[in-house]
């Protein structure tokens, strides 16, 4: 007889030497729209068209008519969630055939900014992608690291609850909820949390329990948003006492998402005690569009072959009436685009909200550079994400500093003096010198953006200011709002002082 110990060995051994197959197999077959991107938007775009000519939005815009892409976007405005909210709104009170053939399998909830809570369909026809985006990501890196061991440990997703409600016969709830009902058979036995725990609505409560059930356990693979990876880290060190790479010596990956992780990086690395691999995800809940399919590199693999056709708006065109709208074959490289969507699940020509900047063609690879309501321009300037956090990310490097969160806010009439940016951070090490550190980060923003370095050279700006926050003073604000935990997450940037007034208790 073999012993128990013996043939979990040798499962364990087919299961690795199982997913490098499945990950070459799957690789094989993604070169085909890898390599010839322009000819798959070309076919999704005639697909999409052709498959809603008979629903409400497709007789509104006379999608029988339509032939050319340039016909689309003459019958087809951009649209935000407000413009379809009258469709949307149809379909929850029971309309068929209104933006997409039948009513959605999902609607995925959102927060939103001035409509509210925001319902996003999801299709029978685009669920299957937005699996297929977050099972391709980790067939990509098996394939790049030549290495599955991860498989044959647990696995945790930091996510919302499963918990469903019915809208009309709709199952609606989190994205991350949704795509917990997904996830695969062969990833099951080692999934965690348990169901259980899963369910807990509550944010604080519920990572106690997650950290209750996993800080025993052989965790190889961990995913969730980066403020989300903090927390759990953290209440894991405070609980036990060691560094969670202490704890969990078989981590061998981090998959993330809904931020950019650069600004987490030095913190998550601190609390790990090494530099683990990180997968980024770019999921969103109007569909899954990229992923790090090279570990090495930090740009994402643009998803062309995946139920969406893509339309990019160049940021200095936000705002018009008719703004220029290109497609894929027509963006140029370094340049920062709004992002707009027609997809498989009924949105048309709908601005994400995402600013994107290219940084190869061949194949198409992109960075989330910042988002078209998040910046600060109360002074001409235009400051996006990209910039503050790529300058903070230097600064931290330059000063040995560990930043745990930040925003940036204008100040437009102080007290005395020339008008600023004043910095909330909260740091997790303080620098040793408060005013070299605020100059070195005022450096570097200038570095980055022309504009404001015009405005600083020219003494309409005074240099930054730097506000410091008291510990966990953000996430007792996002507390405080109702917002801590889900999907929820701090801006970066504001062109007003609504947010900054609020933290002004914290600092």
């Amino acid at each position: 007889m073999f012993s128990k110990k013996f043939i979990n060995l040798i499962m364990g051994f087919l299961k690795k030497k199982l997913a490098q197959v499945w990950a070459s197999i799957h690789i094989n077959k993604e070169k085909k729209w890898i390599r010839n991107p322009i000819r798959f938007q070309d076919q999704w775009f005639r697909e999409l068209i052709k498959r809603a000519e008979n629903t409400q939005f497709g007789k509104d815009h006379s999608f029988s008519e339509i032939k050319t892409i340039r016909d689309f976007q003459e019958r087809v405005p951009i649209h935000d969630y407000e413009n379809l909210n009258p469709y949307i709104e149809s379909i929850r009170n029971g309309g068929n055939d209104v933006l997409w053939s039948g009513k959605p399998l999902y609607f995925a909830k959102t927060s939103g900014t001035t409509s509210g809570t925001k319902y996003i369909p999801i299709s029978k026809e685009s669920m299957p992608f937005h699996i297929e985006g977050a099972k391709s990501s980790l067939l990509h890196y098996i394939r790049k690291r030549g290495n599955a061991e991860f498989v044959n440990g647990k696995m945790i997703f930091i996510q919302g609850s499963p918990v469903l409600e019915d809208v009309n016969g709709i199952k609606t709830g989190r994205l991350s909820g949704i795509s917990a009902h997904f996830i695969p058979k062969y990833l099951q036995r080692n999934h965690m949390p348990s169901e259980e725990t899963n369910c807990i609505e509550d944010w604080e409560t519920k990572i106690d329990k997650i950290v209750d059930e996993t800080i025993d356990q052989d965790m190889t693979l961990i995913s969730g948003i980066p403020p989300w990876l903090v927390m759990y880290f953290e209440k894991l060190i405070e609980k036990s006492g060691r560094l969670v790479g202490e704890l969990y010596p078989n981590l061998q990956l981090l998959v993330t998402g809904g931020v950019n992780y650069k600004p987490y990086e030095e913190k998550i690395e601190r609390l790990i005690g090494r530099k683990p691999d990180i997968i980024q995800t770019y999921p969103a809940s109007e569909g899954f569009i990229g992923f790090q399919d090279d570990v090495d590199k930090d740009d994402l693999l643009l998803l062309v072959n995946h139920g969406i056709f893509y339309e990019f708006v160049p940021a200095e065109e936000l705002g018009k009436e008719n703004p220029v709208r290109l497609t894929l074959n027509e963006v140029e490289l370094d340049t920062d685009y709004a992002i707009i969507l027609t997809t498989n699940a009924g949105l048309w020509a709908y601005k994400v909200g995402d600013l994107i900047r290219f940084v190869n063609k061949n194949p198409y690879r992109i960075i989330v550079s910042g988002r078209t309501k998040h910046f600060t321009s109360a002074f001409g300037e235009h400051v996006i994400s990209y910039e503050v956090e790529e300058a903070i990310k230097e600064v931290m490097e330059q000063t040995n500093t560990v930043v745990k969160e930040f925003t940036l806010a204008p100040q437009v009439n102080p007290v005395e003096g020339l008008p600023y940016h004043e910095w909330f951070i909260e740091f997790e090490k303080i620098p040793s010198d408060m005013t070299d550190f605020s100059l070195r980060l005022d450096h570097a923003l200038r570095k980055r953006n022309s504009y404001y370095d015009d405005l600083i050279s020219g003494k309409v700006l005074r240099p930054l200011k730097v506000s410091v926050i008291q510990q966990n003073g953000f996430n007792n604000y996002m507390k405080e709002i109702g917002k801590l935990g889900g999907q929820n997450k701090l801006p970066r940037l504001s062109n007003d002082r609504n947010l900054a007034s609020m933290l002004e208790k914290y600092v």
